[in-house]
This record gives C-alpha cells, structure tokens and sequence, in this order.
C-alpha cells in the first residue's frame, strides 16, 4: 500500500500515526520502520529491518546471512513494514525486495506501506488502493500558523495582522509544512510590517509548489541572522535521514569545526545551545524528546529540511557514492559512503578534509591519508582495534568510537592535544585507558556508559565539562583529589566507590562546593564495607559539600548514623529540586528539607533505622515567612509558614524501624504534594492529615490502619488509590469515598481482615479502574459498584469468599474489561446484554454455574479456565446464558480445564470475526460440532490439546485465513480435519500425540504454499505422511517420528531441498535413519531423538555441509559417529550435543573415548560441545521453556 503526496503534506506523520496505534501493535506481530531515501539498496533496506528489530548494527555482508536472521524473527509472523520516503522507480529493483520478502517465511497478512511523493513509485509497489494526501483548508493553515507564531498565547493578535496572516495561510496552498516554517518565523518578526514583507514576498510567484516550500525553507533560513547560525543548520545534513539527533553531540561536533565562537559571557557551549533552540524554534528541527527535567535532549530533521540543508552545503561535503570525482574539488566533510569510495577519493580533493562519519569497514589507509580532520565518527563502525597512527591527526576534535570492538586507545591518543570531545559509550571491549590522555588538556567532554577505570593524571584536564562518572580505586591511585582543579564540570556528575576516600580533608580535595555547574551529583558507596563505617562515611560526607546551585542530589550506600552538617538547615543548596536516598541503612534521622523552596521530589529508600519523620524533617527553624527567616519554634511563630512549598512527590520506602511520622505543627504543608507512596514500612503507626493536593497515593505492606485513615481523613483530590498489604484494614477508610469524587482508580491488594470496600452506600462517579486481589475475607462489592458508572475495568482474584456479584454489576455499562480469577465460592457473573465489554476472563471458579455473556456486541476476549461447574448437567436456559449469539466481533476464544464441556459453545457461528480459538484440558469434550456449529471463517489460529475424548474436528475447507492449526494430545482423533488443503493461509500444522491415528495418507498438502513449520510427531499407529511435502516451497522446519512401532523404517517421505532444521524422533526397531535426509543440504539444525536400534550414525552426515547445531539425544545403543572426514566436512557446525547416549558419551570422552578424536576439531575452531546427564536435560528442558525467574535474598550478589 502506498502513501502518496507533494513533499511537506505530512505523509510520515500518518504512517508513524499509523505505526504507534494500539490497534496496530495487537494485529502484527512485529513492526518495522526503515527509512529508505534516494539510495534503494535492497541488502541495506534488509540490514535496516534487523536495525528496527534489535536496534543493534548487524554487520552482515551477505544477503543470505541477512534473510536467514531475518527470517528467524519473522518466521510464520504477521508483520508491518513501513518504508518511508521511497524514491525508487526501477521495478527490477522493487521485484528484488519482495523476492526477499517473500523468502522470510512470514505469515499471511503482513503488510508493507510505503511512503513516496512519486506516483509511478506507487504504481510499482502498491498491490492495494493508494492513500492520496489532500492539501488542507487555508483555516487549517492558518491553525497551525497561528499556533506557531503565537506557541502559548503569548501575545494578543490585532485585526490587522490576522488579516495579514490569513492571507499568508492561504499562500501555504494546503501545506502544513510550510505553514509551520512561516508560523515560527513569524514569531520572531512579529510586527504589521515584516507580516507584509512576507505576505508579498516574490517566491509566492513561483509557478510549482515545490520550489515555493524550498523558497519559504530559503526565506526560514535567510532570517537567521547568524553566520554561524547558517553553517551550523547546514552541518546537520550530515546526518542520515530520520536520524535522531542527539543535541549534546551536534554542539560538540559544531564546536569541532569552529563553527561556535565565544563572547566574554558564553562559552562554546552556550552558543551551541543557543542555536540549538533558535533551530527548534524555527521548526528548522521537530520531534523534539524531552527528559525527565524538561530538557530537549533529541529532534530530527524533516525530509524536506534535511534536502535543503545537503542543497546549502553540497559545495564543501559529499554524503553519497559517486562514480566520478573531480580532484580539483575540496571536500570538507564526508558521511554515509562506502569504503571504496572513500579509499577513491583522490588525494588533491582531500587536503581540507574536516569531517569524517564511518559506520561500515574502516579502510586500514584512512587515518594516514586524511590528516587534517578536525572530527572523526567511527560509531558501530566495523573496527576493533586504532592505529597508532591516530596521534598524527593533531587538528582533532572529536572523536567517537561508540558501539565499536575497540579493546584499547593506544597510547598515542595522548597526541590529540587538541581533542575536545571522546565518546566511548557501548565500548564493552574497552576495558582500560593511556595514562598518556592526561595529555589532553583540551578535552571538554569525555563519555562512557560503563563503570569505567578513570585514567591517572585526570586534573590536569580543567576544562573538562562532562565525565560521566569516576571511579576511586586505590590500588590504581585514582584519588578523588583528581578533581580537586576540574571546576568547569556541568551536568550530571557521579562519583563511585566513595570508600577509598581516607577522610574528610582528603573527600574536600574533591572541590564539590567549587564546582559552580554541576547540575547533578550522585554520591555512592559500595555495598560490601566494614561495619565500622559510620563515622568514617560521615566524614567523608561532610567533606562533600556540593555547590550552591545543586538542583538534584542523590545518596547510594552512606553507612553513618547522621548526615552531613550540609544536609541541614540553610546550608543545602537552595535550588535542590530533588533529592534522593537509598539504601542509607545505618541512619538514624532524615535530613532537614522542608525549607527548600523548590524542592519537587523526594525519596527515602531503604533507610533501615529511622524511626520517626517529625520535627526535623519538617524544618520550621528555616521555613522563610513574608520573607523572613523563622527562628523560633514557638507555635504562634510557625503555624503561619509553609513547609515543602513545591514539593509534588514524596516516597517512604523498605523503612522497617519507622513507627512515627508526625503531623506538623504549621496551618500549610505540602501544598502542592500529588503523589505519596508508603512502601514496607510495616511498623507505622501514623501519618499527617494534611495533603491538600494529593492525586496518587500507594500504600504497600504497612500492618497498621490508621496510617491510611489519617492520609484519607480530610483529602478530597484523589484520583489514584493502591492499598497492599494492610493487615488490620476491613474496610476503605471513610474519606476515600466520601469526599474523593474524582477517584479513578482504585487497587486493593492482600487485605486479609477486608470483609467490605465501605461500611455504607458510596458513589464514585469517575472510577474507571477497581481491582480487588488476595483479600480472603471479601464477602461482597455492593456498597459501591452500586455507585460506579463509568467503570472501565474490574478484575477480582483470590477473593475465596466472594459467592456472587448478583448486585451492581448488571449497572456497570461503561466496562470494557472484567476478570475473575481463584474465587471459588462464586456461582453466578450477571452480565447485561447492552453492555460494552470488550474483554472477559474467568479462571479458577469451580463453583461457577452461571455466567450472561449472550448479545455482548463488543466483546473481542473470552477466556474460560479452571471452571469445572460450568455447563455441568446445565439446562437449555442456562446454554442460552452461554450462548455466543451476538458476540460479532470476538476475536480470541479460550476454554481450558473445564470438565463440564461436551460440546464447544453454541452461537459460535455468529463470531464473525474470531481469530483465534484455543481448547485445552477438556476431557469430556467429544466434538465441536454441537448447535451445528460452523467455525468462523476468519479464524487465524486454531489450538486444540488434552482432549482425549474429542472423536472428530469440524472441516476446515472453509478456513482460508487459517495460519496455525495444533492438534496435541488429542487420542480420540483417528483422522485429522477434511478440507486441510484448502488451507492456503496455513502456515504452522502440528499434530503431536494423537495415539489413533492411523493414516494421513489420503491428504494432499501440496496446495499448502505458505507452511513453514510442520509437527507429525509421536502419534503411536502412523503409517504413511500426507502427499505433496515435496513441493511446499518454503517449508523450512519440521519434526516428525515416534510412529507405529511396528515399522521397521521410517515411512516414506519426500521434502523440499530448502528444509532448515528437521527433529527426528525414533522408536526402538529403527536401525537407521531415514536415506532421504542426505539430500537436505541447506539443513542447519538437525536433532535426532529416542533411535535406541541405532548404533552408528551413517557416513552420508558428512554431505550435511550448512549444519549448525547436531543434537543426539536418548539413542541408548548409539555408538559410533561417522569417520573423521565426514565429521571434517562439517565445517559450519557450532554445537554438538550429546544428551543421554550412555555408550556415545563414554566413547567420546576426551581423555581415552576412540570417538573424540572425530569431534575435537569443533572445539578447536571455537564450537560448542555439550554432554548432558538425564538431570541436566532435564533442567535444560526447563529452562528452554522458562518464561520467568525471579532470584530473592541473595544478599551477597
């Protein structure tokens, strides 16, 4: 499917619309987004898609390598790949993509949508009707120009120049690009005339669209007023299209070519984010991610935008593959070309190279050749080790080895004296640095993302302005005292392994309080120390003292009984917005912060010995009031000041001591406080009642009652409540829902003592989200659910004595999803038949006799498990009750460990758009063809296990959206369904321990075009496989055996070449295996299983030449591999496993065994070999299916 329309129409932003829809990511299995452009390289699109997969650089060079890792992620998925700002009209080209496509073995119904501003590309590729983009109404235009040039309503708009600027938006012909430009330059020429200078501006008279966007980009970028400015806007076409651009990195590497000039005032630094803002303001950048504090950290380019800055700066860089190059050109700067262009580009055009972006092979030449750069990029580039070389570039800037192998700087980078910039982030190799860097004096910004081994000599870099971390260590004499000079850090500092520090005098070498632009600082000891560490981390503490403007201070491991003096009163920094403490377990009091007047966010975790918050907490003796400091603590002095004027987040957490927490003396506190959490504070015994703002609160694993009850007692803001863990609460305190009307969410959790959420009638008119979990004594919901009619989701679990929900539930007409699971007194779900649920889940109710689920017309999830009353000697009242008339757009049925099922559920038919329908563990269901029941056919996924009893599965001749039918377990079965070939879409077919049947002799699965993956296995009476294996073109895996044991050989089968992997399992009067596996060449995982008459694997294994991984398993008589040679001619194996062989095993054992010597290469050539004891497998078969692991109380990790 195509997206069609001019440039600047916004057709990225509808397929990224398109893209991040809910709906969207619930149909695909997967999502890709690649970027396409000018360049239509069909290897590089398919590298961008295992990109957009795993966000790692592949680094393959083959189309092969490229379809096979593919293919492992998209095999048998539905998938959506958007290519975005395709250009291409060569359909040999396009042809040559979905070949590729086609190859990946994915499932029927993924979709690819490009975006083009070409029609004849859209002729090529689209298979579906095309999304032509209109242009939009001038009111539209003159929406967003306005919006632009007046972002906040900044400024009032006379009649005069909305007339002005309604006639620029009608000049915009429909294009909101161009509006959004305009708007933002209009911003800053904000007066009558210079609105007319544009309304009446000459590239109105252009005749094409087109050239006026480009005319109004020129108009944008000729308002910038700055040189500078200019050549630092055209540097960015230095980027790849669609590229994220991180802001930090552009300034360094615009500081690298001097385009950033200094004033008395600012430094680099500061220009560089000055224009950085001037761009974004000028919609020049978009996409703008901002973090935590608010700060743009990231933007992109527009396609458009990104095209007229290659235009402005196509005289000084060459950014794509030429055939010819003039050597009389200067190249200044060279990105996204292959290596064998940069080795051709001839030496006379290369004398002013200044930049240098490489992300593929690095040319060994390079660095000898291009002496003048000023930057070189080697981000994910394929190298692994810098030449010595490197200290020849003595004009370098900027350097960035980011994502590479690299496993050591040589010594000569101590030459880039004029080095500002070092990236080295995703470095894993990179272990140690020169001690020769701390000749770089020069250097501003040094990044890493690991707990790196800071080099020896760090003060003598001053003017260092960001190191993401340092870290002592004694041994290497890598002192705090290194930073003693380095005052001109900024950002975010993190200082590890504090430990080291002897003391005070040495922690105040540090210089923190001197260090004006530090931002951020993180203070962390290590997690194993002596105990006798308090006094000794206090004054290190004390000596730590951070500068004046510090906005956020973060404390990891302190093991003192008290803070720092600096933590108390005026002392800390005043513009501390947050702070935070964890694991500070020796501490007996919190520190002072009440004052602060722009403290937002705080958070103690893990603080093991306080026991009380109070007075000291709270601060009053420097609460300023009217603007003067108070120092009295008399109560007629305080009750009239604020403490924590700004504080919005407040989190207790894993303070087990903590039994106090006093109400303040003073009239206001925490005025603007919206989120309180309480987490394993288990001995709180109070808590103040003043939180006149408070929107979320959680409460976790605190015993007492009363806690919540003050918290509750007079606030009336609520809109989010989750309770954990309360042992004496039976009820919802009073307060919550009395006086909280805007409630919306409402979490209960491991109240044992709860018998009601409220002890009378409450409304909660807003709550749209109640869940109910292990509360044992729960006996009813009526006092509320009375009251709630804009509930959007309930669920109840382990709520043991709940027995109905007979009241209250039928007048929930907004819910959408309701789950009811391990509550087994409860007999009866009433549900209304006008009601909006779109998803019900029912599990482990086996007293359930009764659920109303007929005429839900918005029900898209049904899952019935563990309710064995269920349709047990149900009448035909109680069948209707269940019935699935009306349910038109179920997309997903599932029924499991329900005894009482004989038949599927009546009015299936009616689900006309169910997709998937899942049966497990229903031992007395015999057929599904009860009420003449005709399976939907948009049905996708069929799954059918544990049955035993099931005598017959309906025809599927129907089902052409089928992509997967499993049948296991199933020993009633005798034949698999009629009508199988005509399952066009079927892309998974597995049959597994179906006992009785016989014969698949009379199916022809040749008409099956799109399986991939194939499962006859362990079905006891088999004779004969289905006809027509061989021409399933790309059938890529299959398991098949544990037959009729009477068969002497394998039954005859015929599959096709392209087979990847093949599971064989045998049964004990096999004595070979089946001949027909040597001709599968392309085979590279081959398994073989329970041939206990094996003794010898056959010579012809060696002809398996792709093989990968060979497993041998349980073949108890095995004992011979094939010879040496063959063994040897297995050059690509990586794994061999041998799990419970006794006889193979002990022959290859390494010391003594005759076969080791066939099997020792694979070691050699970095392999893999694995024996496995039963035990062993036994854990290996376990872990293979682990979903989850959770490891607790390893206190020494």
């Amino acid at each position: 499917m195509a997206i069609v329309g001019m440039a600047g129409l916004g057709k990225t932003t509808l397929a990224k619309s398109i893209f991040n829809e809910d709906a969207i990511g619930r149909h695909f299995d997967e999502k890709l987004w690649v970027c396409v452009s000018n360049t239509f390289d069909v290897n590089l699109i398919l590298d961008r898609m295992l990109e957009s997969l795993n966000s790692d650089k592949t680094g393959f060079k083959s189309q092969e390598a490229l379809l096979n890792t593919l293919r492992k992620t998209l095999v048998g998925k539905r998938y959506m790949l958007i290519l975005d700002d395709v250009w291409n009209e060569d359909e040999t080209l396009w042809s040559s993509l979905m070949s590729c496509l086609l190859k990946l073995n994915s499932a029927p119904g993924s979709i690819v949508i490009v975006t083009t501003r070409s029609a004849e590309t859209a002729s090529i590729t689209e298979t579906l009707p095309r999304c032509c983009l209109g242009i939009l109404s001038v009111e539209d235009c003159w929406s967003i120009l306005k919006g632009e040039a007046f972002p906040d309503g900044s400024s009032t708009l006379d009649s005069a120049r909305e007339i002005i600027g309604r006639a620029i938006a009608e000049k915009c012909a429909g294009v909101p690009l161009v509006a959004k430009v305009l708007g933002s330059m209009m911003r800053s020429r904000n007066s009558t005339q210079e609105w007319l200078s544009i309304q009446h501006n000459k590239i109105w008279e252009l005749p094409k669209a087109e050239d006026r966007i480009m005319s109004v980009l020129k108009l944008s970028f000729d308002n910038l007023k700055s040189p500078s400015l200019k050549q630092c806007f055209a540097y960015c076409s230095m980027f790849m299209k669609d590229c994220e651009i991180e802001r930090d990195n552009l300034i360094e590497l615009w500081m690298a070519q001097g385009f950033l000039h200094t004033s008395p005032t600012k430094n680099m630094e500061d220009i560089g984010n000055e224009y950085f803002n001037i761009l974004l303001q000028n919609s020049l950048f978009q996409d703008a991610i901002k973090d935590e504090y608010g700060m743009v950290t990231k933007c992109k380019m527009h396609d458009l935008v990104h095209d007229f800055a290659e235009e402005v700066f196509k005289s000084e860089s060459l950014t794509s593959d030429l055939n010819e190059m003039d050597d009389t050109v200067e190249i200044q700067h060279v990105a996204r070309i292959s290596s064998t262009t940069l080795e051709r580009i001839p030496q006379g055009s290369v004398r002013r190279l200044r930049s240098l972006f490489v992300d593929g092979k690095v040319p060994s030449s390079i660095l000898q050749r291009f002496t003048g750069l000023r930057m070189l990029n080697l981000y994910r580039a394929k190298i692994e080790e810098l030449p010595s070389s490197i200290g020849d570039l003595r004009h370098m800037r900027y350097l960035n080895i980011s994502g590479t192998k690299i496993k050591k700087l040589p010594k000569s980078t101590g030459k880039l004296y004029n080095l500002q910039t070092l990236r080295m982030c995703e470095t894993n190799f990179l272990k140690t640095f020169p001690t020769e860097m701390e000749n770089l004096i020069n250097l501003r910004h040094v990044y890493f993302d690991k707990v790196r081994k800071v080099p020896f000599g760090m003060r003598r870099l001053t003017d260092l302005q960001t190191l993401s971390s340092f870290t002592l260590d004694k041994a290497r004499c890598h002192g705090i005292d290194e930073l003693g000079g380095l005052n001109q850090l900024k950002g975010k500092l993190i200082l590890r392994s504090l430990g080291c520090v002897r003391d005070k005098e040495e922690a105040q070498k540090a210089n923190l309080v001197g260090k004006a632009n530090i931002q951020r600082l993180e203070l962390c000891w290590g997690f194993s120390r002596a105990r006798n560490a308090n006094q000794h981390d206090r004054d290190i503490l004390e000596g730590l003292q951070p500068p004046p403007k510090l906005e956020s201070l973060k404390i990891l491991n302190f093991k003192g009984t008290k803070f720092a003096s600096w933590m108390t009163g005026d002392l800390l920094p005043v513009n501390l917005t947050e702070i935070e403490l964890y694991n500070c377990t020796d501490c007996e009091e919190v520190p002072t912060l009440g004052h602060l007047p722009n403290l937002r966010s705080v958070v103690f975790y893990g603080m093991d010995k306080i026991k009380c918050v109070g007075v000291e907490f709270y601060g009053y003796n420097y609460v300023k009031n009217d603007g003067v400091a108070t120092t009295s603590r008399r109560r007629n002095q305080t009750s009239r000041v604020a403490v924590f004027p700004a504080l919005k987040s407040l989190r207790i957490e894993n303070c087990p001591a903590l039994s106090e927490w006093k109400e303040p003396v003073v009239e206001v506190v925490f005025p603007c406080l919206e989120e309180l959490t309480l987490r394993n504070c288990m001995e709180l015994g109070n808590a103040p009642t003043q939180f006149p703002s408070l929107r979320e609160l959680e409460i976790f694993a605190v015993d007492n009652s009363l806690p919540i009850e003050n918290i509750c007692s007079q606030v009336t803001t609520l809109a989010s409540v989750e309770i954990y863990g309360i042992k004496e609460l039976t009820c919802l305190p009073a307060g919550v829902v009395e006086k909280n009307h805007n409630l919306r969410s409402l979490v209960i959790e491991y109240c044992e003592k709860m018998r009601d959420l409220s002890d009378a009638p409450h409304t909660l008119p807003l709550l749209e989200k109640l869940i109910i979990r292990r509360c044992p004594s729960l006996l009813e919901l009526t006092p509320i659910t009375h009251g709630i009619p804009c509930l959007r989701e309930l669920k109840i679990e382990y709520c043991e004595k709940l027995s109905s929900l007979s009241f209250g539930l039928e007048n929930c007409n907004s819910l959408e999803t309701l789950e009811i699971a391990n509550c087994p007194s409860l007999t009866f779900i009433p549900i209304s038949p006008s009601h909006s649920l779109q998803e019900l889940n029912i599990f482990g109710c086996p007293k359930l006799s009764c659920i109303t689920i007929h005429s839900l017309p918005s029900l898209r999830k049904l899952v019935i498990e563990r309710c064995t009353a269920l349709m047990e000697e149900a009448e035909e009242e109680d069948e209707d009750e269940l019935s699935l008339n009306g349910c038109t757009c179920l997309r997903v049925l599932e029924i499991k460990e329900c005894n009482g099922f004989t038949s599927i559920l009546s009015g299936l038919h009616s689900c006309t758009s169910l997709r998937k329908l899942f049966i497990e563990d229903c031992p007395n269901l015999r057929t599904l063809s009860g009420h003449g029941i005709q399976t939907p056919v948009s049905l996708e996924d069929l799954s059918i296990k544990s049955c035993p009893n099931l005598e017959a599965v309906p025809g599927l001749g129907n089902l052409k959206s089928l992509r997967q039918l499993h049948i296991e377990k199933c020993g009633g079965l005798t034949s698999i369904p009629s009508g199988i070939a005509s399952c066009t879409s079927l892309a998974t077919l597995s049959v597994i321990g179906c006992h009785n049947l016989i014969s698949l002799a009379d199916q022809d699965v040749s008409t099956l075009q799109s399986l991939c993956s194939l499962k006859l296995s362990d079905c006891g009476k088999l004779q004969y496989f289905p006809k027509g294996l061989q021409s399933l073109s790309r059938l890529g895996e299959m398991s098949i055996g544990a037959y009729w044991e009477e068969l002497v050989s394998f039954p005859d089968f015929q599959v096709p070449s392209q087979l990847e992997k093949l599971e064989l399992l045998g049964w004990p009067k096999l004595k070979s295996l089946p001949q027909q596996i040597q001709d599968l060449t392309s085979l590279t995982c081959l398994s073989i299983y329970g041939f206990d008459g094996v003794e010898a694997l056959p010579e012809w294994l060696g002809k398996l030449t792709s093989l990968t991984q060979l497993q041998i398993r349980e073949c108890k008589n095995l004992m011979y591999l094939p010879t040496v040679e063959a063994m040897k001619r297995l050059t690509k194996l990586q794994d061999l496993e041998i799990d419970s062989c006794p006889r193979l095993m002990e022959r290859c054992d390494k010391n003594s065994g005759p076969e080791w010597p066939k099997i020792s290469h694979i070691t050699n050539s970095s392999g893999n070999i694995f024996f496995l004891s039963p035990i062993q497998l036994f854990m290996y078969n376990l872990f293979n299916s682990l979903c989850s692991l959770f490891v607790f109380c390893c206190i020494k990790y």
